[in-house]
């Protein structure tokens, strides 16, 4: 038996799969076994060169990411993407009459996501893909069918930096894309999956390379720094480095050897007032001005503006607050949502319509939509809702349908004479 399905029977006994449910949950279920090992990176970290390509990234990432500054970066992203409200409707251009079954598909779907697998929701598993995604610009998410009408397919959240890309893929979907290989593990041992086996969702992509790019790797040399100077600044401001020196003119070893342990014996910790008579006046020496300039306050500030910027949220969301009054707290809020948190829920949309929807489950005519993009906040959606209903743009219809509710018995043109009705407006 490999190692591989050795830790898989592990995993399972340890979490308790297998217990009793339905005959058809469980046929469901083993057909859409996992195939990627969770938590691999408790191996070595040995690697071998071959051809699923691991992403070079730097172990301080993990470590790097746990710190304050960072923690809090992530989290006004994360936190607010997987805090939105969403939707499963019909794909643009596609008429609901042409869709078989479209209310059992729709519920399946959701059902898909907001239960993804036995120990996941759906906050829980989309907060560990962003959690990689601006980490290290690698979140990756396991699909597998299941073949049951009610539960198309099951998800599983996956380390993105165990995930080797192919770097022959032919684009053919019998053709493994990725790679599972644990740290150590040989590429023999691998866990190969296809291109509708796993979504993985990169940040920034280019084009000479398969990897994506998160923010905190753009913000790693700046992170580094900025732990390098807080540690300083800490030190210095608990007293433990010494800013100044005694210099006593014309003594001898003895005298010097002497005083020190005087100092040592009977000063240093004691508050006591030290009394000296020598010939000539010791002289007190400063290395530093002796103010918070010392503390390097302005270069870590400096350095939180860095590290603001590489994730595309404004300082004050990173609790600089100079500067910074009603009006302009606005603007950088509706800055922070259209700059780092709507574009990677539209990454998230699109990359659960085109890999889940489409590839894996093969129902393209779906797609998942995020309710709050449109608008930073719901007053405003709210109103330009309104307003486009009163000029007879939209139709009740349409409206429910952008807020995630069903239609109305009536028909869209029936809908739209009552919203006009109510409003006071003609077509």
């Amino acid at each position: 038996m490999k190692v591989g399905e050795q830790l898989r029977e592990i995993w399972r006994q340890a979490t308790g799969r297998g217990g009793p449910m339905g005959a058809m949950e469980v046929a469901a279920q083993a057909e859409a076994e996992r195939k990627t090992l969770a938590l691999p990176a408790i191996l070595s970290p040995v690697q071998f060169p071959a051809r699923h390509l691991p992403k070079p990234t730097p172990v301080n990432l993990r470590r790097f990411a746990e710190t304050p500054l960072v923690r809090r970066a992530i989290n006004v992203i994360k936190d607010r993407v997987a805090a939105m409200d969403w939707q499963v409707r019909t794909r643009r251009g596609i008429e609901p009459a042409e869709v078989s079954f479209l209310a059992r598909k729709l519920r399946a779907l959701r059902r898909t996501l907001e239960e993804p697998n036995a120990a996941d929701s759906f906050r829980t598993l989309i907060e560990q893909a962003i959690e990689d995604a601006l980490t290290g610009g690698f979140g990756a998410i396991e699909m597998e069918p299941t073949g049951d009408p009610e539960r198309p397919a099951m998800l599983w959240p996956v380390d993105g930096a165990s995930i080797r890309i192919n770097a022959k893929w032919d684009g053919q979907e019998d053709a493994p894309r990725y790679a599972q290989a644990m740290p150590g593990q040989l590429e023999s041992a691998a866990v190969e999956l296809r291109d509708n086996q796993l979504m993985y969702i990169r940040m920034n992509p280019r084009s000479f390379t398969p990897f994506g790019l998160g923010p905190l790797e753009v913000a790693f040399e700046t992170v580094n720094q900025f732990l390098s100077a807080h540690r300083f600044a800490g030190k210095l401001a608990a007293n433990s480095v010494a800013q100044y020196a005694l210099w006593l003119n014309e003594a001898t070893p003895a005298q010097h050897d002497r005083l020190i342990r005087w100092w040592q014996d009977e000063i240093e910790g004691t508050g006591r007032v030290p009394l000296l008579s020598t010939e000539q006046k010791p002289e007190v020496l400063r290395f530093a001005q002796g103010t918070d300039a010392d503390l390097r306050l302005a270069w870590q500030e400096f350095l939180i503006r860095m590290v603001a910027n590489a994730f595309g949220l404004p300082p004050l969301m990173l609790g600089l607050e100079a500067d910074v009054n009603q009006s302009t707290a606005s603007e950088m809020a509706d800055e922070a949502f259209r700059g780092a948190i709507s574009p990677l829920a539209m990454l998230l949309a699109n990359h659960i319509t085109r890999d889940l929807f489409a590839k894996c489950i093969g129902w393209p005519e779906f797609e998942f939509v995020f309710n709050e993009l449109s608008a930073r906040d719901e007053q405003t959606e709210l109103q330009v809702q309104v307003q486009l209903l009163q000029a007879g743009v939209l139709t009740v219809n349409e409206v429910r349908a952008m807020r995630g509710l069903g239609p109305l018995e009536a028909g869209n043109e029936g809908t739209r004479e009552q919203g006009n009705e109510k409003t006071g407006t003609r077509d």
